[in-house]
């Protein structure tokens, strides 16, 4: 084998786009290359076999944030194994100060910037075709005991690069997130991001980006998630892409995009309207609500903004939403982090993200990070340990309120638990700090836990800490409980519904429930019915209260139909309150 072209993936989930990019512009000039994916949660020895076994003469790894130490420690055992196979990475974390990472790992050389172009001409160098190592632009090597550096390679037509998948490729990513490329670069400048150093952006002709989907749309795969830095950055673009996912729905297929808010214009929302209910999926990096933050790392918009085109999304009631936030940037402590918390989370989310910065190479928070008084860990991803607003026991109370906020709210599994226990505080984020707290103070952050421990913490917490009514507490434990999934297993106070079996089983007997409640499935015999199918009694009228949204708990006794066969909008599961429940 010439050449194979390693990516390395954070979770078995995703995969690597860009060595699919290279291999498929090199297949289109006549050139074959293998590629291989492997994840960082396998063994490091178990991934130098398969490689070995291949007996490749060069390698080439793609290098992040989450996979250098990993590819570090295979680049080392390749050399030992065979001194002559011909190493080069490339990849964001190696494209700046490349020469210090050529100095430091068992290496021959690494391709700066995007890499189609440049890993084509090294194929071509590396199979003794008329090609010098001198006259490949965008490549760093070592020439006997020098570094030379070449010319920066200038950027490409992203039209010429061919489309990386086929239908071989789509079976075989079927169980994972497929990623996909219309543009490239980022019209802003945020101090933090590596994306601020490539100065505007290039597009992929729309013609050919609407052909390319049509075959996602047709293969009905289920997550399409656009790399795009900025996708609503132009709007002819984005519009002409949207109206043709809208006109063009399979009804399966989710397109995930990461977007701007304050470049969302009412025309924007008028198409956005048309869209199917989870056809879209918005990722909005708000990072800090703090004006001294946000004017430090270069991000002019106010939170007012954000929020007004973020009300108006949400007000549509069919894309899933996610919203970004940043601990650890310049200007921002404690208290100013706990306040933006608290506006992005006023602005319900499905989804509220807190990361924690990330001092990369090359970005100007690095070059000023001295000033700006933050320190960072010298190793990959180097996240933030203090700032001069940040101390780093502060961050790393953050980071266990940040697991929480995970657990109990970005899952969705006790969306409506956590609504009541937000009354029981002043606001939002000291909800998340005292679960936080409760977990530390008694060792449950260290362990792992199964689904019911989980649920049963969150009872014993509010117990403990809070002034919660208990028997309504537990009863939107139980509701939560069922909407996840159809119940196999109860936390242990909550009782199995064995009382009501009588009555249940009667409810599945009459043809006009299943009619009334179940037509799609009314075809199925009245057991297989039952499995895709859950009735719970609560005391609480629960399902009023879903369906007004509110914190209004009526107490009566109240019947309700989970059917996991349908979906309701945005939320998990289809409900029913059964009117006819208690009839004799």
């Amino acid at each position: 084998m010439d050449m194979l072209l390693v990516g390395i993936n954070a979770k078995f989930v995703h995969s690597n786009l860009a060595i699919r990019y290279m291999k498929a512009y090199c297949e289109k000039l006549g050139h074959d290359i293998e590629i291989e994916e492997y994840t960082i949660n396998q063994r490091v020895d178990v991934i130098l076999s398969e490689i070995m076994k291949k007996k490749p003469k060069a390698i080439g790894f793609s290098c992040y944030l989450w996979n250098i130490e990993f590819v570090a420690k295979l680049c080392s055992s390749i050399k030992k194994i065979d001194a002559n196979c011909w190493i080069f990475l490339g990849g964001p974390e190696v494209s700046y100060c490349s020469e210090k990472w050529l100095e430091s790992l068992r290496i021959d050389a690494i391709i700066r910037g995007e890499g189609e172009k440049t890993v084509f001409e090294l194929l071509k160098y590396l199979k003794g075709e008329n090609v010098k190592l001198e006259d490949i632009d965008g490549l760093v090597y070592r020439q006997e005991d020098k570094i030379i550096t070449n010319n920066k390679r200038m950027p490409m037509d992203l039209s010429e690069i061919p489309f990386p998948y086929n239908e071989k490729a789509i079976q075989e990513l079927a169980s994972r997130i497929i990623y996909y490329e219309s543009s490239r670069g980022c019209p802003f400048g945020c101090k933090y991001c590596l994306s601020s150093i490539e100065k505007g952006v290039r597009f992929r002709d729309i013609e050919l980006v609407k052909k390319e989907l049509d075959f996602f749309l047709k293969q009905k795969v289920k997550q399409v998630k656009f790399v795009d830095r900025t996708f609503n950055c132009n709007k002819k673009h984005t519009m002409e892409i949207w109206e043709h996912l809208i006109e063009n729905d399979n009804n399966v297929t989710n397109f995930h995009f990461e977007i701007t808010a304050e470049l969302i214009t009412e025309e924007m929302l008028d198409l956005l309207k048309k869209a199917r209910v989870g056809l879209f999926q918005f990722e909005i990096g708000v990072q800090s609500t703090n004006t001294e933050t946000l004017k430090e790392i270069n991000r002019n918009m106010s939170f007012e903004d954000i929020a007004d085109r973020v009300n108006k999304i949400k007000a549509l009631k069919n894309i899933h939403l996610h919203l970004d936030l940043i601990a650890g940037l310049p200007q921002e402590d404690y208290k100013s982090f706990e306040k933006s918390f608290n506006d992005v989370y006023s602005l319900r989310p499905e989804q509220l993200q807190l990361g924690f910065l990330k001092v990369l190479k090359g970005s100007e928070i690095f070059e000023n990070s001295e000033r700006l008084g933050i320190e960072y860990r010298e190793y990959a991803p180097y996240e933030v340990l203090k700032t001069g607003d940040m101390s780093y026991v502060e961050i790393e109370r953050l980071k266990i309120v940040e697991e929480m906020t995970e657990l109990y709210f970005n899952s969705g599994n006790y969306i409506n638990t956590i609504g009541y226990l937000e009354t029981q505080f002043e606001k939002p984020f000291k909800l998340f700090e005292k679960i936080a707290d409760y977990w530390e103070e008694n060792g449950l952050n260290k362990v792992s836990h199964s689904k019911v421990k989980i649920a049963e913490i969150l009872r014993d917490f509010s117990l403990e800490k809070t002034n919660a009514d208990i028997e309504l507490l537990e009863n939107l434990l139980l509701f939560d409980w069922c909407l996840m999934e159809k119940p196999r297993k109860y936390p242990g106070w909550i009782k199995d519904g064995y009382e009501y079996k009588e009555q249940i089983n009667s409810f599945y007997k009459e043809e006009e429930n299943i009619i009334r409640y179940l037509s799609q499935i009314d075809s199925l015999h009245t057991k297989q019915i039952s499995r895709m199918v859950h009735i719970e009694v609560f005391e609480y009228d629960l399902q009023s209260m879903r369906i007004s949204n509110s914190n209004s708990y009526n107490k009566e006794k109240t019947a309700i139909l989970f059917n996991y066969f349908e979906k309701e909008g945005l939320l998990k599961t289809k409900t029913y309150k059964l009117e006819n429940f208690w009839r004799d």
